[in-house]
């Protein structure tokens, strides 16, 4: 989803940081073989959430939804020496491409994969976050909140993608249409919650940052 004129947001691309070749081929190949491709983080996104989590230079990351892990290789960029990026899915079928790539990249000791259901694999991994990027089904987003705020270092930041699906947010709702229910109730819980101070970026779908007081 592109929010802004063409020719600006070429300009934007063209003018922010390119990615790393590694990413080129993954984006190649996810785009050759994976159904639903457009699930990919683009190369400006991507480049948004390697520079996010360099300023932040987590040690613990988690990331609900890998996909083929496009997204997770960018927020490994910020981790630091030491540090570990958890990264769930619940499609058995991607793991071996989300390995593949995460073994050709300098963070193959730091990326730990988890196949399943994150509702129930969040709880048993014993980490508090300094970073959690949230892009999996919309209809589970609060209750993926409720689970890892209690997880996170104060001052951490939740990330929350496709929070503008499509601009549906603004349109009339459609009686059937429980995900973009589940999304404006999303968005009005971050943005009223105590716990946390919340932005929400127009970067392609919508990209939530929400830091922990």
């Amino acid at each position: 989803m592109h929010f802004l004129p063409e020719d600006i947001d070429n300009y934007v691309i063209q003018h922010s940081q390119q990615e790393p070749q590694l990413l080129k081929d993954l984006s190649r190949e996810t785009w050759q073989k994976v159904l639903n491709p457009r699930m990919l983080s683009g190369a400006f996104q991507g480049r948004v959430l390697s520079m996010i989590s360099k300023l932040i230079a987590p040690k613990t990351i988690l990331e609900i939804g890998t996909y083929t892990g496009y997204s997770a290789l960018c927020l490994a960029e910020g981790l630091q020496e030491n540090g570990i990026l958890h990264t769930i899915d619940k499609n058995e079928e991607l793991e071996e491409l989300q390995y593949k790539y995460f073994q050709k990249s300098s963070f193959v000791n730091q990326i730990k994969q988890y196949v399943g259901n994150a509702i129930e694999i969040i709880p048993s991994i014993e980490e508090k976050f300094d970073l959690v990027f949230i892009d999996a089904d919309k209809s589970n987003y609060p209750n993926y909140f409720e689970l890892i705020i209690g997880k996170m270092n104060k001052g951490g930041i939740i990330l929350s993608d496709n929070v503008l699906w499509s601009g549906k947010v603004v349109e009339p709702l459609e009686e059937r249409d429980f995900d973009t229910k589940v999304l404006l109730e999303y968005n009005r819980l971050l943005n009223e919650d105590d716990r946390i101070e919340t932005v929400l970026l127009p970067i392609r779908d919508g990209l939530t940052v929400s830091r922990v007081k």
